[in-house]
């Protein structure tokens, strides 16, 4: 089996941005090829030359790859100024699940929250079928620490291991005695990590 040639394109695009040709990146950011797109935006953040244009049509790119990468250029340019026109809890409904995790990622990182976001995490991080992207909601609420969130993150520290382990610390953004009666509980969880992490946190006064 020989191997593929590369793609020129896609590596042209990733040149553009590190040599701050802006217009060698926008050759790419309608490409065929959905990597050469993805690559071209992450040309255009790399520059700080992307627009809330390119933005509003690369999250509503047809590929979850193109998507998922807008997505990641979100917290470092986040500001009021934006959250005014790029609807971040729209991203929340996304179908995909590899693109709705760094999407839960992400509304974890850009403050202040709207309550739409809050409540679409909640959702997601209470029913949503694939665990990685339960996971990642409950790690936003922590993060965003709405008090909204507290008794889904509690409850989140009943799921399976890997997203308790990710709501235990996510309770330190909470106060409450459910909170409390929580940590205690885990201190004697059957996971070791989670143990852990409670027992640790038990331990700041």
């Amino acid at each position: 089996m020989g191997i593929s040639p590369p793609n020129l394109s896609r590596r042209r695009a990733v040149i553009a941005g590190w040599s701050e040709n802006e217009a060698g990146a926008r050759d790419f950011f309608n490409d065929e090829s959905a990597a050469t797109r993805a690559s071209a935006v992450a040309a255009l953040a790399r520059m700080g030359c992307l627009t809330t244009d390119d933005l509003r049509v690369a999250l509503d790119d047809p590929s979850p790859v193109v998507r998922r990468r807008a997505l990641l250029s979100l917290p470092d340019r986040w500001s009021p100024e934006l959250a005014t026109t790029i609807d971040l809890a729209a991203t929340l409904d996304d179908t995909d699940a590899y693109v709705l995790e760094v999407a839960c990622f992400v509304a974890g990182e850009c403050q202040p929250p709207a309550p739409r976001v809050v409540e679409r995490l909640c959702e997601i991080a209470s029913g949503y079928d694939d665990p990685l992207c339960r996971e990642s909601a409950v790690a936003a609420l922590g993060s965003l620490g709405d008090p909204a969130a507290r008794e889904t993150v509690v409850a989140a520290c009943r799921d399976k291991a890997t997203i308790r382990r990710r709501a235990v610390l996510a309770l330190t953004a909470f106060d409450g005695d459910d909170v409390d009666a929580m940590l205690v509980a885990m201190a004697n969880d059957v996971d070791w990590q989670v143990r852990q992490a409670a027992e640790e946190l038990l331990a700041i006064e």
